[in-house]
């Protein structure tokens, strides 16, 4: 069975960083595409940053030059580093796993919550 666990989330200053990690389990990292999503209260859930097995990471525009995605296979973790933080930062972070390269997101973890005080 595999799970995502997320941790890192905290109160931040508008400005600042932080770290959020995802602790894959049940199978090897390296075989999928891992991906970042944030629901914001009130809004829909959004895509962040992806990072697949080979190839290319991708951002969303919101966050791109500002957060970096990366992965230590060999621990089987995924990051997010998150620097210049700002208050529409603050979401519920998601991360997840595309287990089967079709594009969707196969697992899920239960989010971790960062808030960015201006």
């Amino acid at each position: 069975q595999v799970q995502l666990v997320e941790s890192g989330g905290d109160l931040a200053q508008a400005g600042g960083s932080l770290r959020l990690s995802c602790a894959v389990s049940g199978r090897t990292v390296s075989n999928f595409h891992m991906g970042w999503f944030r629901q914001a209260p009130g809004k829909e859930r959004e895509f962040v940053a992806r990072t697949p097995w080979s190839g290319y990471n991708n951002y969303a525009d919101s966050v791109r030059g500002r957060f970096s995605i990366s992965r230590d296979n060999a621990k089987n973790m995924v990051y997010l580093q998150m620097n210049s933080l700002r208050p529409e930062d603050t979401a519920v972070y998601y991360c997840a796993a595309d287990a089967y390269g079709r594009g969707t997101y196969d697992y899920w973890g239960q989010g971790t919550q960062v808030t960015v005080s201006s």
